[in-house]
């Protein structure tokens, strides 16, 4: 059956099917593609994208709900080779493959053309002929590939590595006929659009008549509408070339045969000026040896004063050396010494007598001193609480007692609250 409606809730797992739902405006129905389905398809789905589409109606068992398994899908109003061209045009524009700032010019004088096309199509034999016509020196490397049908596009990115890999080409040009836009196809597929960016040498997009546009065009450093016309584009006329070197030549020599003349007027001005510069070297060289014996002696003057100073210093370092006033300082350091062991002997004795009323006091109120004056401590045997009345404990309890020397284990036999008794 044929479906019409937007695609929604696009799910896209792991194991490579696509799950989606299928809606208009009143109903919708879940919809699955196989990985071997998707595949095949030539553009990217998304939500919203409003699709025809082909498929049967099957129950899905663990839910109990019809879906349909989608066997061809295409984007309503607008072709699917259009919407994958759109789709990846601007992913690689959001990466900056088709910047203008990384385009590079084609080199002036190339000595070396490598050619990715079709050997047996007529683009070949139109840029073979453009070149030797105007350039016949110009070497021709030409890398043959399939230039439409499976596999075309990984060869002719292939070609491109393989003509880099040389290192004997100076610009590559990628090319071919005209066709639809379905033969045009493989120079608008991703691996072709990298393999031209990440050339280092400058690439020449010739595929198809003016109007065909690829995506080849736009991430290669220049564009020629037709393959003859990117022949033209990088191959200089060599009679051009030998007409401007021979003008070349003749404006250089007559340059040359100027410049002499001009320079060796000035080395005759200078010659007769050389006279005059003899005498005034003379009298400079005169007045440099004064200011040297000028020089020397202000040097001389300077250091004697700077020596006088220096023997000034010394002495005044020497009447103020601090060893008498060390020498001074040894003799107090014994009666200091003295005095301060005075002073620490009172303070030990002073506490050594607080130390000693304390501990008097300490054992006064320690309660092994009570105990010891015949006083007992009874405590729970399970909680070690103290007992200080008789309302604690019952009669048959077993009680700790606590002496000034050991413990007793004993029971009551009666509690009497009554403390008269």
């Amino acid at each position: 059956m044929w479906l019409e409606g937007e695609i929604s809730n696009l799910r896209a797992p792991g194991s490579g099917h696509l799950y989606c739902t299928l809606k208009d405006d009143s109903s919708q129905i879940r919809a699955v593609i196989f990985r071997s389905t998707a595949l095949r398809l030539r553009f990217g789905l998304e939500d919203g994208l409003h699709v025809i589409a082909r498929g049967r109606v099957t129950v899905y068992e663990p839910r109990g709900e019809y879906q349909v398994v989608l066997e061809y899908v295409e984007p309503k109003g607008l072709g699917a080779l259009q919407l994958a061209f759109e789709q990846l045009k601007s992913r690689l524009a959001a990466e900056g493959l088709f910047d203008e700032s990384r385009k590079r010019p084609l080199p002036a004088f190339p000595q070396t053309i490598g050619i990715v096309t079709s050997s047996t199509g007529a683009a070949i034999q139109d840029m073979i002929t453009v070149l030797h016509r105007r350039c016949p020196i110009l070497g021709i490397i030409v890398a043959p590939v399939q230039v439409q049908g499976d596999g075309s596009a990984e060869q002719i990115a292939s070609a491109i590595r393989l003509l880099n890999e040389l290192g004997r080409v100076d610009v590559i040009i990628v090319g071919r006929g005209g066709g639809s836009w379905e033969d045009l196809w493989s120079f608008n597929e991703e691996v072709v659009v990298r393999a031209i960016v990440a050339s280092p040498i400058p690439v020449v997009s010739a595929v198809g008549h003016e109007t065909d546009v690829t995506l080849a065009d736009f991430a290669a450093d220049m564009r020629a509408p037709t393959p003859s016309a990117a022949a033209e584009a990088v191959a200089p006329v060599l009679n051009e070339i030998v007409e401007r070197l021979g003008d070349l030549s003749v404006r250089c020599r007559q340059a040359v045969s100027w410049r002499c003349g001009v320079e060796r007027q000035r080395l005759d001005l200078v010659l007769a000026q050389i006279t005059n510069v003899r005498f005034r070297i003379l009298e400079e060289a005169q007045r440099v040896d004064g200011a040297v014996v000028q020089i020397r002696q202000a040097v001389q003057d300077v250091l004697k004063q700077r020596w006088e100073q220096l023997h000034s210093s010394k002495h005044e370092l020497i009447s103020r050396s601090p060893g008498s006033r060390v020498r001074h300082g040894m003799a107090i350091v014994p009666q200091l010494l003295s005095r301060l062991e005075g002073v620490m002997r009172y303070g030990l004795n002073r506490r050594k007598q607080e130390a000693r009323s304390c501990l008097t006091s300490l054992n006064n109120l320690s309660p092994l001193g009570i105990l010891a004056r015949g006083y007992s401590i009874v405590e729970t045997i399970c909680t070690h609480q103290v007992i200080r009345d008789a309302r604690q404990v019952s009669a048959g309890q077993e009680v700790l007692t606590r002496l000034a020397k050991g413990r007793l284990r004993c029971t009551v036999n009666e509690a009497m609250t009554d403390p008269s008794v």
